[in-house]
């Protein structure tokens, strides 16, 4: 029977953390075990996780004098892990039945899988779920690394509490980068994708709770940009330089970057709010000068032409113009 270590990093996390370790303990399939990382929590963290050390053999706590951030705790729970395969599940987010036994099953059938990850619920501030499934479709399959890189292109797809990894390979590629504390996920896919293939799991494998304590909460649009944009060049420098064709794989993935940047411009003026806008498109340009021939280009100089007022008084006869051009392609 293969087996899965889970590292639970906490940080101010323990009103959540018992929800979390559970619906790891009730997992079917591997054998597991459970470590939690309390990073220094000030809340009830530690007193929650010795209760639940104490109520099943499987679970182990560490917690840490100081706090150490979120990449370290990450890198501590690598270190950590000896399973087949391994997880990281931040304490506010938890596994959905099955999720651990199809992907075990996946990994075990399909050794050159590198990683696996499945669909995924998001749960906001309020309450409401939503469903993320890029990329996922309606069967459980195997992309090569090559594929999934083309496939997940500037953005992060992939919902972190829904990935299982080959622990053997994780060690050795070593551990998240502190460089990156907003784009170290997504470097870390495709760093782990230019090894190996990606199992795709056709289910809801986790729940992610999204709400104003997230690290990527507080990111601005240039923030968001840049991390990626430094996520790219690290993974292309790095185990990126082994792929073919490396330097046609930077234009496109900086090309669309280019193309969100523009879109970003866009919702910015869209705001009201010009010198964030001005910065994203200047932001563009130097990602790729060739996006100043694109139509995303060109519809935010005819809206700047316009200025915001004009803009704001055409702007529904053109969004319906637009809708109705789509569903005609449909």
């Amino acid at each position: 029977m293969s087996s899965v270590d889970i590292v639970v990093p906490c940080f101010r996390y323990g009103h959540f953390l018992r929800g979390c370790v559970e619906s790891v303990l009730t997992q079917s399939g591997p054998e597991l075990r459970v470590l939690i990382i309390d990073d220094a929590s000030p809340d009830n963290t530690a007193e929650v996780a010795r209760e639940l050390v104490r109520s099943d053999p499987r679970v182990d706590c560490r917690r840490h004098a100081s706090n150490q951030g979120l990449i370290a705790t990450a890198n501590e729970g690598i270190a950590w892990a000896s399973a087949d395969y391994m997880l990281l599940l931040s304490a506010d987010d938890y596994l959905l039945p099955g999720a651990l036994k199809r992907s075990a099953d996946l990994m075990d059938d399909h050794p050159s899988v590198a990683f696996t990850y499945g669909g995924g619920v998001v749960l906001d501030r309020l309450g409401k779920f939503s469903r993320q499934r890029i990329g996922v479709g309606f069967r459980t399959h195997v992309l090569s690394g090559l594929e999934f890189i083309a496939l997940n292109g500037a953005k992060n797809i992939v919902l972190s509490p829904t990935v299982v990894v080959r622990a053997s390979l994780q060690k050795e590629l070593g551990g998240y980068l502190a460089d990156l504390p907003y784009a170290s996920d997504m470097e870390m896919w495709l760093r782990l994708a230019a090894n190996g293939d990606v199992g795709v799991i056709a289910a809801d494998q986790a729940v992610y709770r999204w709400h104003a304590a997230n690290m990527s909460a507080g990111i601005s649009r240039e923030q968001d940009l840049l991390q990626r944009k430094a996520a790219i060049e690290h993974f292309l420098n790095g185990s990126g330089t082994g792929l073919t064709n490396v330097d046609d794989l930077r234009a496109r993935l900086n090309h669309k970057l280019a193309l969100e940047a523009i879109g970003c411009a866009s919702v910015a003026f869209n705001e009201g709010a010009m010198e964030s806008s001005a910065r994203l498109s200047k932001l563009a340009v130097s990602f790729d000068p060739s996006v100043q021939r694109t139509r995303r280009w060109w519809f935010l100089t005819g809206k700047k032409v316009l200025g915001l007022r004009g803009w704001l008084l055409v702007r529904p006869a053109i969004e319906w113009s637009r809708s109705i051009l789509r569903n005609e392609h449909r």
